[in-house]
């Protein structure tokens, strides 16, 4: 499928009927092409999706809640620094690593989601605590993080964060006065389906390099970057946040899904493509509450692996990686 001259690319997990439980997860997208990565960076960020898969899999293996499972694999590439969250988190125009990360329990739709943390080792850990601890949906700065305090939330020195070749990205942003060029929009997530039918989304980041003003973009937003619902389906987003705010487009993606009937691949697609004319470019992982997904994305590549019940781990990052679809949703 072709979209605004960009292609698409997707993938659809196993059918229901040969798969109980199913895991999908993405580091992030850009300009991902052989040429563009060492052969160290491929190697990095395979064994960090593959760790992720793990760990989001043995949640999901053994019966666990598919909201234990996406913050799982979350929190593995969030202290991972090959990619943008947590540990290895870009860096802000002032210099400063702001992260921001959401999560959703699509069995009752209760959501939390942090803004602009800095201390906070494992930001959707303290996404799940506004969730499940506060009354609101989503705290900010300093006051999410005296709220992770009283609740037992993991801090770290902010040099934690603090890795050379993101400071670098830096250093050359600020003498030429761009963000990060669309390079690597990196941005983590997972999406899941459990034994029981529920299904959970979950999104963390470090946002753009040289970013100003304590700018947020789409991975914190309900609706936007992050969304789930045992009604329709499970979406995590990564690329061009103000463009997949404009469009709400987890939530568009979902509701089509949901009221429309359309199936995840063609809602994903058609939302992608829609960012795609508006000028935003990027991708986004998919879990139906059937337990069929996959991902779609407008960038030469992009960080992702799924694992299911009965079928080894698929791991991928350039555009013609992806095998054939095993099964429509």
């Amino acid at each position: 499928m072709r979209a605004i001259g960009i292609a698409l690319g997707m993938m659809l997990m196993t059918s229901p009927a040969q798969a109980r439980w199913a895991l999908v997860i993405h580091g992030g997208v850009g300009e991902l092409t052989r040429a563009a990565l060492t052969p160290a960076q491929d190697k990095a960020h395979r064994e960090g999706l593959a760790h992720a898969l793990d760990a989001g899999s043995a949640v999901l293996s053994h019966g666990g809640a598919a909201l234990d499972a996406v913050e799982a694999a979350v929190r593995v590439l969030e202290d991972d620094p090959a990619f943008n969250a947590g540990r290895g988190a870009v860096f802000s125009h002032e210099g400063k690593n702001e992260l921001d990360a959401a999560i959703m329990d699509g069995r009752t739709r209760a959501a939390g989601a942090v803004a602009g943390v800095n201390r906070t080792r494992n930001p959707v850990t303290l996404a799940r605590a506004v969730m499940e601890k506060s009354p609101h949906v989503m705290l900010t700065g300093t006051g999410a993080e005296e709220f992770g305090r009283e609740h037992g939330i993991e801090e770290v020195d902010p040099g934690y964060f603090r890795t050379e070749e993101r400071w670098q990205e830096l250093q050359k942003a600020l003498r030429s006065g761009a963000f990060d060029g669309r390079t690597h929009m990196g941005t983590v997530g997972a999406v899941a389906r459990d034994a029981r039918g529920h299904i959970a989304a979950a999104t963390s980041t470090g946002g753009i390099t040289n970013k100003r003003w304590g700018r947020v973009g789409d991975s914190p937003i309900i609706g936007a970057g992050t969304y789930a619902d045992d009604r329709g389906c499970a979406v995590s987003a990564t690329g061009s946040g103000e463009y997949f705010i404009r469009v709400g487009a987890a939530h568009e993606i979902c509701a089509r899904v949901r009221l429309l009937n359309t199936s995840i691949r063609d809602a994903a697609n058609l939302v992608n493509a829609d960012i795609a004319q508006l000028g935003g470019t990027g991708g986004l992982i998919v879990l139906g509450r059937a337990g069929s997904g996959g991902w779609s994305f407008t960038t030469p590549g992009m960080y992702r692996a799924r694992v299911s019940e009965g079928h080894a781990p698929e791991i991928a990052i350039y555009a013609d990686e992806d095998p054939h679809p095993r099964a429509e949703p």
